[in-house]
Parts: C-alpha cells; sequence; structure tokens
C-alpha cells in the first residue's frame, strides 16, 4: 500500500513549481511565418538568447519557449519581432479556456476578409489572362497589351504579401519560401514587360503557341505573363486551402475549448440564483446544473441526483449515476434532475484545462526526422536561389536563348518548396493528437510517439489497471482471543481515512455498513500516520498504535485463524491484509477486486501486436497467479515494493527490451519514470500522470493496443509526409534546371506538395481502432469531441 494521497498529490504539484531563477515555459503566437525556413530563423534568433531554447511549430504558428525566469516575455517577442516576425501572448477567452484559433492572424478558415478580396481579384485578373495565353485561337488582335494591363496589378498588388515578406526578411539577412515567389513573379513580368517593349512581343497581331515544356528560338521573345499571374494565384489559393486543412487538423483541440461552459448559475448564501460568467466563478460556490446543461466546472454533488453524460469527454458511452458526495467534471452533460454542486477547481485548474495543455504541448514538439527536415529547410532557400542563378548562368554561358535560360531560373524559383517539409510533422501531429484525445488517449509529445512505436515490452500494475480500483471487503476474520471485533473495524477504519487507495475505501465503506453504531474519529485525530508505498498505514488513535499492513510473507506467522483467512483470501484471487493493534496481530480482512470486463482482450491484443505482457503487482504471490491466469499472462513479479518494479524495469531494459509501464498508484510513478515509455491511467494519481509520458483517460484496458497502433499509424504518415516533402523537390528542381517544367504549372505543382502533405495528415482524424464498429453501434449520437478523466485521486498499490 502507498502514502498518504494528499501528500502525494503536495509533492507532485511541488514539483511543478520552479524555483527563483529556474527555467520557465512561455508559449508565444507567431505571425508572418510562410514556411519552414521561417520556423528555422525564429528558432536559431531565439536560440542565441543565454538560456533560452525554443521549439516552433508551423501549423498551429506557435512558438513553446524554455527561458530563465529573468528573461521576460516582452523580451521574448522583441527578439522574434527583430526576426521580421509578429509575436503576441495567445489569446486566452478565459482562465483554462485556450483560444479557438490558429495563430496570430485569427481563424484560418475564415481567413482576413483582405485577403480573400485579394484573393478574389487576383482570380478575376488572373484568368483572362491563363484563358489567351494557353488557347491559341482566342487570341485576338493586340491581346497581349490586354494581358500586360491585367497582370500588372496582379505582379504588383495580388503578389503585395509576398513581396512584402521577402523585403523584410532580405532587411534581416534572411530568405524565405515569400523570397522565392517573390523573385519568381517579379522575373516572370519583368521578362514579359521586356517582350513586350523591347523584344518585339508588342507587335499588333502576334500569336503566342502555348506549350508544356517551355519553348524558344523563334526570332521573338516569348511573354511569360500566365506564369507572372499564376504563381501568385496558385500559391494564394493554396495557402488558403491549407490553412483551412490545417484548422481541420486541430478540430479537436478546438472542440474541447468549446466544452467549457460560459455561463453559470450560482446559488448564494440567501438561497438566491443569479447568472455569472464561467470567469467569475470561485472555489467554493455552488451552482446549479438543470437538465440538459453542461457542468460549468469540476466539483462535487451537494444535493439532487441525476446521470451524467461523459460520452464527449471520456468517450465513455453509459451515463453515470451522480448523487450527494460524488465527483462531477467539468463538460458533462446533465441528462436527468436538477443538480447543485460545490466548485472544487475553476479556471486552469480543472481537468478539462489540464487536458487541453497536454493536447497543445503535445503538438509542439518534434520528431528526430523533423528536426532534421528542418535543419534542411535552414538551407534550403539560399541554395534554391543559388541553384537559380547558377543555372541562369551555365544557360546563357552555353549560348542557349536568354529567354529559355530566364525560364529555367523561374521555374526552379517557383517550384522549390520547403513549405512541405515544415508542415510534415506539425500537421499529422495535430491531427493523431486530437484524434487521440477523442478516443481517450493523451499523448505528451512526438517523443513519447516515437517510443511508444517501438515499445516491445509492457509491464502491466494490478490494482487500478488490470483491475476496476473497486474494491469490497468480502470477509472479516478476527483473532479468537482477540479485542472486540467492531473496536478492531472502528481503530482499521479511521486510521484508514488518511488514504484514498482503493482497500481504503473499501475498509471505509465496509466498516460504516457493518460497524458499531459508534462514530469514526476524525482523520485529524489519528495521530504519528504514516504510509509505506507498498506496504499499508500506520497511526496512533486513542494511544495506541494501529497498522493496516500487507500480512506477513509466511502466514504461519500469524495466529491459525488469521493465517487460514490468509490462505482461503488468496486462494480466491484476493487481497488480504492484516490489522495490528499495538504490534500483536488482531484481524485480517479479505478484499475482492473485480478484473476490468476488457482485461484479457487487451492482453491479448498487446501480444498481437507482438509486445511481451509482464504482471508486476505488490500483491502476494497466490494472488497475483490467479489473476495472471484469467489474463493468460505467463510472467508474473508479486510482492514488487516500488524500488522492486524501478528494478524490475531497469533488469528488462539491460536485457535489450524498449519497456512501458502501465500504473495508477503513486507507487508505480518511479517504474514510470524509469521506463522508456510511462503509461498512467486517467484515474490514478497526480503522480503517476506527472510521470508518464501518455495518460489513458479511457477506462478501457484495449486504450493501450490502441496508443500503440495509433503511434504507428501517426509515425507512418509524418514519414510518408517526409518522404514525399523531400522526393518532390529532389525530382522537380533538377526537371525545372534543364529546362523541362513551365513556371505555371511549377507554381501549381508547389502548391499542390503542400496541400498534399496536409491531406495526407487529415486522414489520421478518421483513423478507427479496431472494434470502432462495435462502439459507434452503441453510441449511435454525436461523435466525441475530447477525452476527459475524473478528477484524479490518489491511489496505491494493493498490499
Amino acid at each position: 500500500m502507498t502514502g498518504h494521497a494528499h501528500g502525494a498529490r503536495a509533492a507532485a504539484d511541488a514539483a511543478t513549481i520552479p524555483a527563483a531563477g529556474a527555467d520557465r515555459l512561455t508559449t508565444l503566437a507567431i505571425g508572418g511565418m510562410s514556411c519552414a525556413a521561417c520556423v528555422g530563423r525564429v528558432e536559431r534568433k531565439l536560440g542565441r538568447l543565454d538560456g533560452v531554447t525554443a521549439s516552433v511549430n508551423l501549423a498551429t504558428e506557435r512558438a513553446r519557449i524554455s527561458h530563465p525566469a529573468s528573461l521576460s516575455v516582452d523580451d521574448l517577442i522583441a527578439t522574434v519581432e527583430a526576426a521580421g516576425f509578429t509575436a503576441s501572448a495567445p489569446d486566452v477567452d478565459e482562465p483554462g479556456r485556450p483560444s479557438t484559433g490558429n495563430g496570430p492572424a485569427g481563424d484560418p478558415a475564415d481567413g482576413d476578409p483582405a485577403e480573400r478580396r485579394r484573393l478574389l481579384l487576383t482570380a478575376l485578373l488572373s484568368l483572362p489572362v491563363l484563358a489567351l495565353s494557353m488557347v491559341p485561337g482566342w487570341q485576338f488582335r493586340n491581346w497581349q497589351w490586354l494581358c500586360f494591363v491585367l497582370a500588372a496589378p496582379v505582379a504588383v498588388w495580388g503578389a503585395a504579401p509576398f513581396h512584402v515578406r521577402a523585403v523584410r526578411g532580405l532587411r534581416h539577412g534572411a530568405a524565405t519560401m515569400d523570397t522565392l515567389v517573390s523573385l519568381g513573379v517579379v522575373a516572370s513580368f519583368g521578362w514579359s514587360g521586356y517582350a513586350l517593349f523591347l523584344g518585339g512581343a508588342g507587335t499588333p497581331g502576334m500569336t503566342m503557341p502555348f506549350s508544356l515544356l517551355p519553348a524558344a528560338g523563334d526570332g521573338t521573345a516569348h511573354l511569360y505573363l500566365e506564369a507572372a499571374v499564376g504563381v501568385p494565384l496558385f500559391v494564394l489559393a493554396g495557402r488558403r486551402m491549407e490553412a483551412r486543412a490545417r484548422r481541420g487538423t486541430g478540430a479537436a483541440l478546438r472542440s474541447l475549448a468549446e466544452l467549457a461552459a460560459k455561463e453559470v448559475s450560482v446559488r448564494g448564501a440567501d438561497g438566491a440564483e443569479r447568472r455569472l460568467p464561467i470567469g467569475l466563478l470561485q472555489v467554493g460556490d455552488r451552482f446549479l446544473v438543470r437538465p440538459g446543461e453542461r457542468v460549468a466546472t469540476d466539483g462535487t454533488v451537494v444535493s439532487g441526483s441525476s446521470a451524467l453524460d461523459l460520452s464527449l469527454i471520456s468517450g465513455e458511452s453509459h451515463p453515470v449515476e451522480v448523487g450527494p458526495g460524488s465527483e462531477a467534471v467539468g463538460g458533462a452533460v446533465n441528462s436527468g434532475g436538477l443538480l447543485e454542486i460545490r466548485a472544487d477547481a475553476v479556471g486552469g485548474d480543472t481537468q478539462l484545462a489540464r487536458i487541453t495543455r497536454l493536447v497543445e504541448d503535445a503538438q509542439t514538439g518534434k520528431t528526430r526526422a523533423q528536426r532534421l527536415a528542418d535543419a534542411v529547410a535552414a538551407v534550403f532557400v539560399p541554395a534554391v536561389l543559388t541553384i537559380a542563378v547558377t543555372v541562369l548562368g551555365f544557360w546563357l554561358g552555353a549560348g542557349a536563348d536568354p529567354q529559355a535560360a530566364v525560364t529555367a531560373a523561374v521555374a526552379v524559383l517557383v517550384v522549390a518548396c520547403p513549405c512541405a517539409l515544415g508542415l510534415a510533422t506539425p500537421t499529422a501531429l495535430l491531427a493523431a493528437t486530437g484524434r487521440g484525445a477523442q478516443l481517450g488517449i493523451l499523448v505528451s509529445g512526438p517523443r513519447a510517439l516515437e517510443r511508444l512505436r517501438r515499445i516491445d515490452t509492457v509491464v502491466l500494475d494490478k490494482t487500478g489497471t488490470l483491475t476496476t480500483g473497486r474494491m469490497a471487503v468480502t470477509a472479516f476474520t478476527v483473532r479468537a482471543d482477540g479485542p472486540d471485533p467492531d473496536e478492531v473495524l472502528r481503530l482499521a477504519a479511521t486510521v484508514e481515512q488518511g488514504s484514498e487507495h482503493p482497500v481504503a475505501r473499501a475498509v471505509l465503506a465496509y466498516a460504516r455498513e457493518h460497524g458499531s453504531d459508534a462514530p469514526l474519529e476524525p482523520a485529524a485525530a489519528v495521530g504519528d500516520f504514516t504510509a509505506t508505498p507498498g506496504l499499508g498505514v500506520r497511526g496512533v488513535i486513542d494511544g495506541r498504535t494501529v497498522t493496516v499492513v500487507r500480512p506477513p510473507d509466511d502466514p504461519d506467522e500469524l495466529p491459525a485463524t488469521l493465517a487460514d483467512a490468509v490462505r482461503t483470501a488468496e486462494t480466491a484471487g484476493h487481497t488480504a491484509v492484516l490489522v495490528t493493534v499495538d504490534g500483536a496481530p488482531a484481524a485480517v480482512l479479505a478484499l475482492g477486486d473485480t478484473l476490468r470486463p476488457d482485461g484479457y482482450r487487451a492482453v491479448d491484443h498487446l501480444r498481437r501486436l507482438g509486445l511481451r505482457p509482464v504482471l508486476a503487482t505488490g500483491d502476494r504471490a497466490a494472488t497475483a497467479r490467479a489473476v495472471a491466469r484469467q489474463l493468460a499472462i505467463t510472467e508474473v513479479h508479486a510482492q514488487a515494493r516500488p524500488q522492486d518494479k524501478a528494478a524490475l524495469v531497469a533488469t528488462l531494459r539491460e536485457q535489450g527490451g524498449r519497456v512501458a509501464v502501465v500504473g495508477d498508484g503513486v507507487n508505480d510513478a518511479a517504474a514510470l519514470a524509469r521506463a522508456d515509455l510511462g503509461i498512467a491511467m486517467g484515474s490514478g494519481t497526480d503522480a503517476a500522470i506527472g510521470a508518464a509520458d501518455v495518460t489513458l483517460v479511457r477506462e478501457d484496458l484495449q486504450a493501450i493496443a490502441d496508443a500503440v497502433r495509433l503511434a504507428r499509424r501517426t509515425l507512418g504518415t509524418i514519414r510518408g509526409n517526409l518522404l514525399w516533402a523531400f522526393g518532390y523537390n529532389l525530382v522537380t528542381v533538377p526537371l525545372a534546371a534543364v529546362g523541362l517544367l513551365n513556371p505555371m504549372l511549377a507554381a501549381a505543382a508547389m502548391s499542390a506538395s503542400s496541400l498534399l502533405v496536409v491531406g495526407n495528415s487529415l486522414r489520421l482524424r478518421a483513423w478507427q481502432p479496431p472494434g470502432a464498429e462495435r462502439t459507434s453501434r452503441r453510441r449511435p449520437h454525436a461523435p466525441r469531441s475530447s477525452a476527459n478523466p475524473p478528477r484524479p485521486r490518489g491511489t496505491r498499490e494493493s498490499v
């Protein structure tokens, strides 16, 4: 048994408070980024500050910055702005309620009205130019001058965002995707102007055939007005579609925010009811939840009874009955009677806010492959500029027609695309973490995904993990010549009040139902209370020392009656605890804990995925073996104290295993932290969740296998995205360099490359684990939009 749950929770909370001078984490919204080269520039600029590390996400337009406490947020913003971008603290609608936008520019799906007008007018001006340039039969007398007049505002005003960002980048000594687009438009339009005014292309009656491949050599300079308008049109349209698609990848995160209530009905001390904004709700306030309304925040039911629909929070299809004393989770829908609830947490301290932060944090990280892609992107644009200049010089030096040389150089500038490199990982992470949240799987970041994909051994805790953790006393045996049974039960229940472990709750419930009418002493009356993880609890009551602990390894050390009770409990697969009073064995309590109904199927799924299940429990060997037999687990480690579990993990890793630990208690925290991957049950302690890389919100052990499958699918998607991003440039840039790619088609291909990467990532939103069809048939209503665990309770390993 573990120690006092409240103490464990306090220790976990204290670990998250930075000491004086310690690093802090700050999130900034970054505006003006267009490609992976921009990401690299922001990270390098921030990284030059002493003690600062930054991870910038192109898809979410967020920067997660670790910096010394002495460095203010204003200093970070100034540094980003010095790199040529905008920066601000992300919008927060309410405490603990994240902004639903996708960056400083606002909602990318709706977009800036001015940018929508820019795209619309660019399309209206560009389409006639494209039609006349591509269909020789439509080329009337002086058509080229009409095209020039229509193309001029597109090349200047339509492409203005690219020109402005390109100039801003040059002022800071950097080149980005906007630099390539801007140069391509200027070169195409400039060459067309030269051809019209000086190259003979302005002659009335001139016609120009269209070819998918550049052609020259008829003595008349060709026009590239279709490229001058096509490049900004395709890039503007592509980025708008890309932004809408990127917004789709973050839909689950926004749905988390939408679960938070905006107003709440608070009942005052005088009994009067008033409506308040959720931001004004305080801990301890009592609020009402009527049928059909959403629970405003985490709390405890004071009066009333009802059923709470958690399907939009935890994915559980069945409603949960609540009454006075029951816990209510913010975001749940009241499907029954009127409830009065006391607020236990508000704002950023609620479970919904904590999960939202966890999902947001997971989306800012990078896989090893993405870090390689970012390193390539840092030199990508300068390399493309060098290639374009080299191509132009080569063709001119080789005696080729100047317009052919210009065509090849412009095509190189336009076709190169570092955008896909920058979007390959973030968009997949956005979609995967959002989908994971819908399935009740919260992943701390991309590195956890990488480790989750590669694990081959899973160490499983028993109580609260393989079992429901809802224990009940099945037998109470007292020593024949011992103290009064009611008195022993009262003492045991009194000392157990200091713990929230399932054993403690079971003993308390049994004492209230079967004990004497004498009230229990308050928990504060227990002196010298101590709890040892994996062993039990101890306290002094009325001058008597009382312990509720694990029985000795050899039951024969106990009086015969108690030894027989221990053996009987173990044979039945139950847990036995020994109560001592003043050092003398007084009674044995047998506690039964049912296996999770999906336990066997979950373990079987792990084996099918090639994983090796190992049971490690603090329970006695006979009880552990009984559970293992029911789950077909062959490797069992019983009577394992917290340090024993950590040592087991170390041994398995030394043997070459890649080990994941699944647990829910304080005593699992050390093993969770030492493993290659820690997986915590969402109903477990804060210490266990804090030490874990993955949290399973869903009360379903099959979520472990689903998490592994999701990780494998996500990393497969990321690899596919990066393969396309690298392969696209490796193929198209050489084609453009040798003159086999028309600049206009190059612009379309460049936009399509980013859309393909984002579209491939969006497929993760529809990913379904095996058996999902069965779940959907049980729950035909609206799809789940988030995941949220019940309020964490301190737990301890069974004795």
